[in-house]
């Protein structure tokens, strides 16, 4: 495949006749313009996640030569953010193909330990009435704790009698349950369901459900769409609404719930490997659902760092299968009698 003159240009520029060894290679040797471009982060960010995983990624090898972590974290940012694991890609920090893979897997597992650390609801009262307050800005839509959708990242068919990966396209998938603040920021993540599994029944099934129901806050909810049911502690908008005050509601309902939408634009635009311009992730579910994970852990931790979570265009397309709404009203009487509240008490 050619390669263009201007990429060949600045390799030869950066390293010579050949390329650098792992040894050579260092971050303060070249710009943060070639790092955001090859690997999608600035130098204080990679510097940053060497400190947080370099214990994890230094462990004892039979290896003669292991490689650093910093080799690790940079291997394995360009595969999520490229989506590819180019040769131009290891030659340029000195690894094949193959310990590329290795790499990505180390550095994948890593982030996944660390995924309550910064994927999780907040807990103390004045963090939880900030996130309410941020949320009320947005559309006055009162007592939202975070907004809830489902996206489908494709992977390679597991087998080929397993069709619980068969989503409602016909192509294999993982449907991703994530919740988000108003400012994109995750606080919640779970990417291992089957793309066979409608939105709802993945909600139903998911620890979330759990968390709501037994442990978490009384006094507000989450926003979700059409796809899921009605419940206490989960505000969906009216099927067909009728009076100003139901207009008013939807509305607000909408502009506060677009806020996922746009995270997962945001997320996908960023981590290439998830959005399904260079195909399928190709590896097994669990794998996948870990490089996820890892991706979304990244994307919290790049908003610590005020990396803006808007900042990046919209490009590429993650498979979605387009849900066909049914009447899903639900029949909890408590859950219908606190919406009708919020109508009459914010709305009319």
């Amino acid at each position: 495949m050619a390669v263009p003159i201007a990429v060949l240009d600045c390799d030869l520029l950066l390293y010579g006749r050949g390329h650098r060894t792992l040894d050579r290679f260092k971050l303060e040797d070249v710009t943060d313009e070639y790092l955001v471009s090859m690997y999608g982060f600035p130098r204080q960010f990679i510097y940053y996640l060497v400190d947080l995983l370099g214990a994890s990624l230094s462990r004892p090898t039979q290896r003669s030569r292991a490689i650093s972590p910093e080799t690790q974290i940079l291997a394995a940012l360009g595969f999520y953010t490229s989506g590819s694991f180019q040769t131009r890609m290891g030659d340029a920090i000195g690894i094949s193909q193959a310990s590329m893979s290795r790499c990505v897997a180390n550095v994948t597992e890593a982030l996944v330990e660390r995924a309550s650390q910064f994927i999780h609801f907040p807990e103390d009262e004045a963090t939880v009435q900030s996130l309410k307050d941020e949320f009320y800005g947005l559309a006055g839509m009162p007592g939202v704790l975070g907004v809830v959708d489902c996206t489908h990242v494709a992977i390679k068919a597991p087998n080929a009698e397993d069709l619980s990966y068969v989503n409602r396209k016909g192509l294999h998938s993982l449907n991703c349950l994530m919740v988000c603040d108003a400012r994109g920021v995750l606080l919640s993540a779970e990417t291992h369901w089957p793309g066979s599994l409608p939105d709802c029944t993945v909600l139903q099934q998911a620890a979330l459900t759990s968390q709501f129901e037994t442990e978490l806050h009384k006094d507000g909810w989450l926003l979700g769409d059409s796809s899921f049911f009605l419940r206490t502690w989960l505000m969906t908008p009216l099927h067909i609404p009728e009076t100003p005050a139901e207009y008013r509601y939807n509305m607000a309902h909408s502009a506060t719930h677009n806020v996922i939408e746009r995270t997962f634009r945001t997320i996908r635009s960023r981590f290439r490997c998830l959005d399904g311009s260079k195909g399928t992730l190709q590896y097994s579910p669990e794998k996948s659902s870990h490089i996820i994970l890892a991706c979304c852990v990244l994307h919290n931790i790049s908003l610590e760092h005020g990396l803006d979570v808007w900042s990046s265009p919209a490009t590429g397309h993650m498979e979605q299968p387009e849900e066909e709404y049914e009447q899903m009203e639900s029949m909890d009487s408590e859950a219908c009698r606190i919406r009708q509240e919020l109508l009459l008490t914010h709305f009319s």
